[in-house]
């Protein structure tokens, strides 16, 4: 396979501006292809050249494989980068960069397919030899209530075809599984237009734990853990690496269970194993695996040392991995805060807007990642967040304080952010302790948690 000489970025906002700073690392040509409400975006400002997609919708731009394509050859790219969201796991996508001779710099069509589709991901974790939460799939009331009988309440009602916590509903006790039922139903129709559920057991004291993986299709290797259980409806909010008070026998198990499933499916490229661990009976089980790179990449980035764009795109090029497992070495933690343009006091309204200033000061162990700049309108059609911001320490108490300072001395004026919840998450005795479960924010905000 050819080296890439000209990628095409089908993506925005920092995601964007973070593989165009890669890219030039690499002596790599960009080109960043945008929609209407894109065109003066830090991205298209830093990108060799930047292309209009079509109008602000997503739907009719960044959500279009074929015009994707079709900018991607006219403009002369060898490669289409696809970052997170939008694109990033359509297999649509991957099979016509292969079919017009385009370099995906994903995996191949075969292994979106194959962890695409959740129930199909769960078969070939129940075939690798990873656990999985005792469920199944149901298709009636008759087929739910039989379920639930065997596997017990509380239960997780998640669409087949479902992401972001669309489709997902707690069901309590037998009397409210009708209800909960047809509207898990008709939200997956609605959102993916793909009504199929599947039961789980609900884990009641839960940690949302994921493992990096590299993979050249031949060498597989974890470049260590995650943990992302700081969510609020089922959205992550903070992360950090190494998963703190992880069992050491639980944390190699995660490990090696990643591994095999990447190997059992034949991946070939950067991914993600997500695992939901159960405090209470010390046991993990498989969640899912994300085929791109994950917002909170950062953090294993800065354990680590790697570059995982930069093995992407290597990895892409068939390049085989010069790197060993006893090459990667975390040190010390890492710490991630998504900023978003939200409102807390509104209830996390979305606070679109022009940012009049936009400061991050050099830090010691500060990375921020964003798309922010003095003038940038933030439009209503997207994700609201705009930046990142990511601490290393030789602790997990360093890495905390470094972070709160940042909170601090960081500016982005003209928008309304929630950098005031994550001063309030930082400076929680229970998230200080480390540890927290995926109920931990909610309760937090409830002001229900040990410190209310």
């Amino acid at each position: 396979m050819p080296d890439i000489k000209r990628i095409f970025i089908a993506n925005r906002g920092e995601i964007a501006v973070r593989i165009i700073r890669t890219a030039r690392a690499l002596g790599l040509e960009t080109v960043l292809g945008v929609s209407a409400a894109d065109t003066e975006s830090l991205g298209a400002k830093l990108a060799t050249r930047a292309v209009v997609l079509g109008p602000a919708p997503s739907k009719d731009s960044y959500l279009r494989v074929g015009t994707v394509i079709e900018a991607a050859k006219g403009t002369g790219c060898d490669a289409v980068h696809p970052g997170y969201g939008f694109l990033s796991e359509n297999r649509d996508l991957a099979q016509a960069c292969a079919d017009e001779g385009l370099i995906f710099i994903g995996p191949s069509p075969d292994n979106l397919s194959a962890v695409g589709d959740k129930l199909t991901a769960r078969s070939h974790a129940v075939a690798a030899r990873v656990p999985v939460v005792p469920g199944g799939t149901v298709e009636t009331l008759d087929d739910a209530t039989a379920l639930a009988d065997k596997v017990g309440f509380p239960l997780l009602i998640k669409a087949v075809a479902g992401g972001g916590g669309k489709g997902m509903k707690r069901v309590d006790d037998a009397t409210s599984l009708p209800a909960q039922l047809d509207m898990a139903m008709a939200e997956a129709e609605a959102a993916f237009g793909d009504p199929r559920i599947y039961l789980e057991r609900f884990v009641t004291v839960g940690r949302h734990v994921e493992v990096q993986i590299l993979s050249d299709g031949d060498t597989i290797l974890h470049a260590g853990e995650r943990d992302c259980s700081v969510q609020r409806r089922y959205q992550k909010v903070v992360e950090e690496a190494p998963a703190p008070h992880l069992p050491p026998e639980l944390r190699r198990g995660l490990l090696d269970a990643a591994v095999r499933y990447a190997r059992h499916i034949g991946y070939r490229s950067l991914g993600t194993v997500e695992f939901l661990v159960d405090v209470e009976r010390s046991e993990f089980y498989f969640l899912e695996m994300n085929a791109r790179v994950q917002v909170e990449h950062p953090v294993t980035e800065a354990v680590t040392g790697l570059d995982l764009i930069a093995l992407q795109i290597a990895i892409a090029e068939g390049k085989p991995l010069t790197l060993t497992q006893d090459d990667i070495r975390p040190s010390g933690h890492a710490v991630e805060c998504r900023l978003n343009a939200e409102d807390m006091a509104q209830d996390f309204r979305p606070s679109p807007g022009r940012v009049t200033q936009a400061w991050f000061p050099a830090l010691p162990g500060l990375r921020v990642d964003t798309h922010m700049q003095p003038g940038a309108m933030i439009p209503p059609y997207y994700d609201s967040m705009v930046a990142k911001l990511i601490t290393w320490g030789a602790t997990r108490d360093e890495a905390i304080a470094r972070m709160l300072t940042a909170l601090d001395v960081c500016v982005l004026d003209g928008i309304t952010t929630n950098a005031p919840l994550h001063r309030a998450i930082l400076s929680d005795a229970a998230f200080r302790k480390g540890g927290v479960d995926t109920t931990y924010l909610g309760k937090l905000l409830a002001g229900t948690g040990e410190n209310a």
